[in-house]
């Protein structure tokens, strides 16, 4: 979540880093800052970002609990330990946090995004598809979303709705390699039903 405020002139050194991809000399420059002031909640949760980044999710999950032990309401942290938690299957536990993260900072198409994508892996498909969709109202041209969007639509089997969302992850991002293996994948799918259908009406 990019949008968030940042005081530490250390910190501020860090976000650029990781925003170049430097998450080692982020984390470093995060500690630094934690050598002087142990309960800076901003250096833990770019700290648990960077990690997140690096997909060491055992130490980004630790960071981001010790950011939301000083500030259990930081809309940041919820949103960080919910996406951790959304990477590592805990699918209850990554709706709890994002909720909280959505009360916070409320019509975020980022946090509706994992939000969507968790719920939607908890069980709660309906619901999880309406928050993604409320997401993509937000950000329309957002090629994450849309992906998540259509990889939940080709799930259920929503072949049309699922290749138009690909279709245009393709048209703002021509090289992207999900939308294109998923846009394969619907139109798999679809010649098998049809051939399905074929059989049952001969």
């Amino acid at each position: 979540m990019q949008d968030q405020k940042i005081s530490h002139p250390l910190i501020e050194e860090a976000d650029k880093k990781k925003n170049e991809g430097k998450h080692v000399e982020a984390i470093s420059l995060c500690e630094r800052v934690l050598s002087s002031d142990l309960d800076c909640v901003e250096a833990y949760e770019e700290i648990g970002d960077n990690y997140l980044s690096l997909r060491k999710y055992d130490r980004a999950e630790k960071a981001l609990k010790q950011a939301l032990k000083f500030n259990k309401n930081s809309a940041n942290a919820n949103y960080l330990l919910g996406f951790v938690y959304s990477c590592t299957g805990n699918w209850n536990g990554s709706v709890e946090l994002l909720e909280k993260a959505d009360l916070a900072y409320p019509n975020h198409p980022e946090i509706l995004r994992c939000l969507g994508w968790s719920m939607y892996h908890s069980g709660q498909q309906k619901r999880g598809i309406i928050l993604l969709e409320r997401a993509l109202y937000l950000a329309p041209n957002d090629p994450l979303i849309l992906n998540d969007l259509g990889v939940c639509h080709l799930n259920d089997k929503q072949f049309d709705r699922a290749a138009l969302l690909f279709k245009k992850t393709l048209q703002i991002e021509p090289d992207n390699q999900k939308a294109k293996e998923c846009l394969n994948a619907v139109r798999f799918f679809q010649r098998e039903y049809e051939k399905l259908r074929n059989s049952k009406n001969a």
